[in-house]
């Protein structure tokens, strides 16, 4: 459904916020916000503060749907979604439960885990304990259990040092688990509630620094997609419903991005394992999702419009 000149409703764009990715929300809302105005809606952009009371204020009055385009600590994790739940505005994306256990890293990979996708063997620690020695053969990754996008994502392998312990918070909760060698691979999934989720298409995402990390995704020139990935089509087959099992089992709806790995050097799906998933993907230029909507025919404006149908939808 395209608005129309007689029936324009009010979309308030939720972006920047108070994380680490905060600048990239920001690029997000304005693709989103552009979108949107484009199709005849109504859009306001808010960049709400951590004061429930002041976004409260800020939805005053209250609008058809919040296009959440927040990432990271605050707006991808449960926090804003119980907000907006709170005071009964329809939103875009995942609800609170579902945002909350994708962002918790080890409890995604459990939660998944039941319906047979793999991950890699973790642990969780604290950073005394990481300073004490290592946790685990290297080479291992460390990253934080509660960021998005491969915020604060280190490799240690044999030989090197441990990062010091000041590096991260006294309080910090961390996710070792073993490197995994290969491809970095992802899928965008899209689900409106009570339907079957759907798989869109897996990228091979190339880059010659050691991490797929936030300065990578997000920096023009970093990064090579390969859309559609040119794998074997039994390992496409196989991401792409891990894909569709995880988005479905953690309970999200609207859109969302897994990362996995693929170790070609092992036989058959061997070698291919989860790392994590994504409740709001960027949706900035050159954003995975976006692009991997344009290849079955969904253009940037007509994901964004289909997002916010969702929300409106489900509520």
């Amino acid at each position: 459904m395209t608005a129309t000149a007689s029936q324009r409703p009010r979309i308030v764009v939720l972006a920047g916020g108070w994380s680490a990715e905060r600048e990239v929300s920001l690029v997000s809302g304005k693709g989103v916000a552009d979108a949107l105005i484009g199709r005849g809606y109504v859009v306001e952009t808010f960049d709400p503060p951590r004061d429930p009371i002041r976004i409260a204020e800020g939805l005053t009055p209250r609008p058809a749907a919040v296009f959440n385009a927040l990432h990271g600590t605050g707006g991808e994790d449960g926090t804003i979604q119980a907000v907006l739940d709170l005071l009964d505005v329809p939103y875009t994306h995942s609800g609170m439960r579902a945002s909350a256990v994708a962002m918790d890293k080890p409890l995604a990979k459990r939660v998944v885990g039941t319906v047979g996708v793999p991950s890699p063997a973790g642990m969780v620690v604290t950073p005394a304990i990481l300073a004490e020695g290592h946790p685990m053969p290297p080479p291992y990754v460390v990253k934080p259990v509660g960021e998005g996008s491969s915020v604060g994502v280190s490799i240690v392998r044999a030989g090197e040092n441990l990062a010091p312990g000041e590096a991260w918070a006294e309080d910090a909760l961390l996710l070792v688990e073993p490197y995994i060698a290969g491809r970095e691979l992802t899928v965008g999934v899209m689900s409106r509630a009570g339907e079957e989720a759907r798989a869109l298409a897996v990228t091979e995402i190339v880059y010659s620094s050691e991490i797929f990390d936030y300065t990578v995704k997000y920096s023009e020139g970093y990064a090579t997609h390969i859309l559609p990935a040119k794998i074997p089509e039994s390992v496409y087959r196989a991401v792409m419903e891990y894909a569709r099992l995880a988005h479905q089992v953690i309970g999200c709806t609207g859109v969302t991005r897994s990362d996995f790995r693929w170790d070609d050097s092992r036989p058959g799906m061997e070698g291919l394992y989860f790392l994590e998933i994504n409740t709001q993907p960027g949706m900035t230029p050159i954003s995975l999702v976006p692009e991997q909507a344009g290849l079955i025919g969904m253009g940037y404006a007509d994901l964004v419009e289909w997002i916010v149908e969702g929300a409106t939808c489900r509520h």
